[in-house]
């Protein structure tokens, strides 16, 4: 019998990014009083996150199924995570889909995470993110796609080709990577929240 605990949404951060970004505090903001888990995980790490992210997953299990928003590298992440773990829906913010192409332009730059770790972006890391990679996204699994055509760090065609077919998605004018559209995200989330609550699920 599932846990009578409330329904949570995982906020999953882009690389560099940490689980305090506006995006988070927002999401907490505007959809209180819905429990919003914002984990600050090494997203520059491919196998570190997705096991420290599995677990965290793994510990909602017998509750309501989450909802799931993913923000550019953490899209990619929730992507893959919602193939192993039951979601009531997953939310992707100008996703990195393919970020084994998307960095390869930044390979051996230095870089620094949220919380002040130094490190090289290798060849290594990039290709580590292969392995957690979706071939066939129109499996099932429900799924929002919200991107900014003026992403000016990945092209928003790509996530859009890939899910236009199975999934909604929704394409603002404008905007930049960091996504300017948030209130239309936040009312989207909300109106889901809505609609499975009339369902009757748990």
């Amino acid at each position: 019998m599932r846990s009578r605990r409330p329904r949570a949404l995982i906020y999953l951060h882009g690389l560099n990014s940490s689980g305090r970004s506006q995006k988070a505090s927002a999401l907490r903001e505007g959809l209180a009083p819905i429990p919003v888990l914002a984990p600050s995980y090494p997203a520059h790490r491919p196998d570190s996150a997705i096991d420290q992210l599995g677990r965290l997953f793994a510990e909602l299990a017998g509750g309501p199924d989450p909802l799931v928003v993913g923000s550019s590298m953490g899209g990619f992440y929730g992507q893959h995570l919602a193939r192993r773990f039951p979601v009531a829906h997953l939310f992707l913010i100008n996703p990195a889909l393919t970020p084994w192409v998307l960095l390869a332009r930044y390979q051996g730059s230095s870089m620094t995470t949220a919380d002040g770790e130094p490190y090289t972006l290798t060849r290594d890391r990039i290709d580590a993110t292969r392995r957690y990679g979706i071939a066939n996204p129109c499996d099932g699994v429900p799924t929002t796609v919200l991107v900014d055509q003026g992403d000016q760090v990945i092209d928003y065609r790509i996530a859009a080709g890939l899910y236009r077919p199975c999934g909604r998605v929704l394409t603002f004018p404008g905007g930049d990577h960091a996504f300017a559209h948030l209130d239309a995200a936040v009312a989207e989330i909300r109106s889901r929240l809505l609609r499975l609550a009339g369902d009757g699920e748990p």
